[in-house]
């Protein structure tokens, strides 16, 4: 063991056999809670199994250990870990704060543990109690994954101003782990470094008993550090930019009770609970359980802010599946839809700065083209490559809700709003992917989402610019069931039904009408590389129509569409119902419970129930069964999950029918769906229906002078009497006639004021069944695009 200047020398080094150790993997990603302070510390915590999983610091997006558990054991053979018992309770120490008391039972002792991160410090302190046999003392166990892998990682005991220490760092990031005893002495009495799955403090109690090694260091691999301690002892893990400044932070959280600082913990969530009651009062009817799940679920939102980068929020501080692999993503992760939804929940808390700082975000994230990234790191960097047009529609309403309740404090939208419009215009009614980040086509969560931006968007541009949206909005709007809805197919006999809504039509729609409905679609995430006809694609995303209100809920066409829906995709568990995301799914368990390796089956969505629930209130009904589904979905501490188990129960895998899988928990989605169903109750509307979309619409089709044909949406067909818009992204003059070029005339483009051109051609005066016949030179080039287009005027 050496003091901390010492460890760069040489005898220092490697000390530990088995080298790098095995491959690294992260926890289970079910975790039993989430936490941060609400002070200047810049680390998030995770539990699960009734131990410490993941922290991430300085940034939610950057997990820095994989675990720290828990050894119990008599030296002399006997020896248990904790978090194989399975026997523990979980309790937050008060109502909605982010600090938690851990009791794990077994026979021969009690381990108690309180964890609360350090307010004013990059700690995290974990206070332990061990109580029945005397003989017992509890051993420490942490892995570190320092700048979020476990890949070359060193591990050291090392001593800090006479105090001794576990170590660990990895370019600029270090931790280290100290611990007093009952009187603020150094606690470690033994300890060892170690390559996991060779030499590190698990392999040698698996295979002596005790611990009996005494590494000094290991590394770089993949690494861990135990220690043993007396049985009242407090831990702090500290980080910083070396092991001397993780030392130094750690040491000095230590100098004060552990009541202290959770004391200040307790006091700073309370005020923030406080503060967010005051916004939105519990209705007296509410019962007892679903008051406790709001509480959890706001808790969960906030936690989930970042600091350096206000405003930003991963969309959950879990990696599916985790435990099989060391994907570098996971869900720590920023997704513009996701963000956007948790920010509308915390909104409809009162939340408004937040609100405010994840706007602000938003604007200094977004592409020149007027995108955003299909998900990115904190600091905007991508790291999927897709483009999902529902996430380039969600900032606009970010930004109308926010300023519909007059709370944008001086956040001038206007550019970001007019280039985002702009792209949606451009690029749609076909997105590259839907929602679940799969399948291009025409998607009617994506166009309802971007109709509903183009509308409320509207308020935030020019009067020039204002006229091409609200027309363009109001020309999808009215095609929705021409694109996007099936009708007279083997399902819809089957089932007694005309016609219903499809998950996604192929862009072919635009040109060969319902017939492309028939074309073959792949379901991804298949072992079996299913294909199934577009109109056999079945999903729930059409009820957003009714969310956003273009529809009325009592729609026939949505009434069959539902029909269909609950026979496909509804599964019945002991606490109510809930919905798959779409037939044939992919994501999710394979049958025999295997975790999901790029192929599975996709089980259900709690967050699903929430948007049933939506659905039910604009029906008129009383939306609770669904929050109390919701809560029922929910593991022991309120945390609700990204999916739950269908199949029968798998115990060797944990999988029980009703509970959550392997999947992310918390899905952050899903405690924003709970908590904005909870206020829509309140108000009787969805919260997040912008007030434009409703004001225009109220739930019927508009009448329409006029369709737009643009590259990414060349229509085959435009109704009788309807003008037609030319819509382009750079200047261009278009030439144009009729049945073959007869009556040629030459119109220039003019700039729309939002990144795109238009020309309307005066197509009004044509009869059923002529055609319209173009094409245009670029004005900048000259050059023609060299390419004749062609628009027939419906015959019925």
């Amino acid at each position: 063991m050496g003091d901390l200047d010492d460890l760069k020398k040489p005898q220092f080094a490697l000390d530990a056999p088995g080298r790098p150790g095995i491959a690294p993997t992260w926890s289970s990603s079910a975790k039993d809670a989430v936490g941060c302070s609400l002070g200047l510390s810049r680390l998030w915590f995770t539990t699960g199994f009734g131990i410490l999983n993941e922290v991430y610091y300085p940034r939610v997006d950057l997990p820095q250990i994989r675990d720290l558990g828990f050894i119990v054991a008599d030296g002399r053979g006997f020896w248990s870990e904790v978090k194989r018992l399975e026997n523990y309770t979980v309790n937050f120490v008060a109502p909605g704060v982010a600090a938690l008391e851990i009791c794990h039972e077994h026979p021969r002792y009690t381990l108690r543990l309180r964890i609360s991160p350090d307010p004013r410090r990059d700690v995290l302190a974990i206070e332990v109690r061990l109580d029945g046999d005397a003989q017992l003392r509890p051993y420490v166990l942490l892995a570190p994954r320092l700048g979020a892998t476990g890949h070359g990682n060193r591990a050291t005991v090392g001593r800090h101003r006479g105090r001794c220490v576990l170590l660990a760092g990895q370019g600029p990031f270090a931790l280290a782990l100290a611990a007093v005893d009952e009187d603020q002495r150094d606690a470690f009495s033994a300890a060892s470094a170690g390559y996991v799955g060779h030499s590190d403090g698990w392999q040698d109690f698996a295979r002596n008993g005790a611990l009996t090694w005494r590494y000094p260091s290991a590394g770089p691999g993949n690494v861990a550090l135990t220690g043993e301690l007396p049985r009242r002892a407090v831990l702090a893990l500290g980080f910083g930019s070396s092991m001397s400044a993780a030392a130094t932070l750690a040491i000095s959280s230590l100098l004060q009770p552990f009541d202290m600082l959770l004391q200040h913990q307790v006091a700073d969530w309370e005020a923030w609970q406080a503060r967010r009651s005051e916004r939105f009062a519990v209705p007296l009817d509410l019962p007892d359980s679903l008051r406790r799940q709001l509480q959890v679920s706001a808790m969960v939102l906030r936690t989930h802010l970042d600091k350096t980068y206000p405003g930003a929020m991963v969309a959950s501080l879990s990696v599916p599946w985790g435990d099989t692999g060391e994907e570098r993503g996971g869900y720590h992760l920023v997704w513009p839809r996701d963000l956007v939804e948790c920010a509308g929940a915390l909104l409809a808390l009162g939340a408004e700065e937040e609100a405010r700082d994840t706007l602000r975000y938003l604007i200094a994230s977004q592409h020149e083209g007027g995108h955003w990234s299909q998900n990115q790191w904190l600091g905007g960097k991508p790291f999927w490559s897709g483009v999902q047009l529902d996430e380039t529609a969600f900032p606009v309403l970010l930004a109308a809700a926010i300023d519909e309740r007059g709370g944008l404090g001086g956040i001038e939208v206007g550019a970001m709003v007019g280039q985002a419009l702009g792209f949606i215009a451009l690029q749609g009614p076909v997105t590259q992917q839907d929602r679940w980040e799969e399948n291009s086509g025409i998607n009617s969560f994506t166009l309802a989402t971007c109709i509903a931006a183009l509308v409320a968007g509207s308020d935030f541009v020019a009067e020039d610019a204002r006229q091409w949206v609200l027309a363009l909005a109001d020309y999808w709007n009215d095609r929705l069931e021409s694109w996007a809805v099936a009708r007279n197919t083997e399902l819809a006999d089957r089932l007694g039904v005309p016609a219903y809504h499809v998950r996604t039509a192929p862009a072919e729609v635009l040109q060969q009408g319902a017939a492309a409905l028939r074309r073959p679609l792949p379901v991804r995430n298949r072992e079996d590389g299913l294909i199934l006809p577009a109109d056999e694609h079945i999903s729930t995303d059409f009820l957003q129509l009714v969310r956003f209100g273009l529809r009325l809920a009592d729609d026939p066409l949505i009434l069959d569409s539902l029909a269909v829906v609950d026979h496909l995709l509804k599964v019945d568990t002991p606490a109510g119902p809930v919905w798959r995301r779409y037939n044939g799914d992919g994501y999710g368990e394979h049958d025999d419970g295997r975790a999901y390796d790029g192929t599975g089956r996709g089980r259900p969505w709690p967050l699903l129930t929430g948007e049933r629930g939506h659905y039910a209130l604009a029906a008129g009904q009383d939306p609770l069964p669904w929050l109390e589904t919701m809560a029922g979905l929910a593991n022991a501490t309120g945390l609700i999950p990204e999916q739950v188990w269908d199949g029968p129960d798998v115990p060797a895998r944990r999988l029980v029918f009703g509970r959550p899988t392997g999947a992310a928990m918390p899905l952050v989605w899903a405690h924003a769906e709970f908590t904005k169903l909870m206020v829509s109750r309140h108000l009787g509307a969805p919260f997040d229906r912008p007030r434009a979309v409703w004001a225009r619409y109220k739930g019927q089709r508009p009448r329409i002078q006029r369709a737009f044909w643009s590259q990414m949406a060349p229509i085959g067909t435009l109704q009788p009497g309807l003008g037609l818009v030319i819509l382009l992204p750079a200047p261009a003059l278009i030439h144009w006639g009729v049945d073959g070029w007869q009556d040629t005339q030459d119109l220039i483009s003019v700039d729309s004021g939002l990144g795109f051109q238009v020309a309307e051609l005066d197509v009004r005066p044509l009869r059923p069944g002529q055609r319209l016949d173009f094409t245009f030179r670029w004005q900048v080039s000259s050059a023609w695009v060299g390419c004749d287009y062609h628009v027939r005027v419906e015959t019925d």
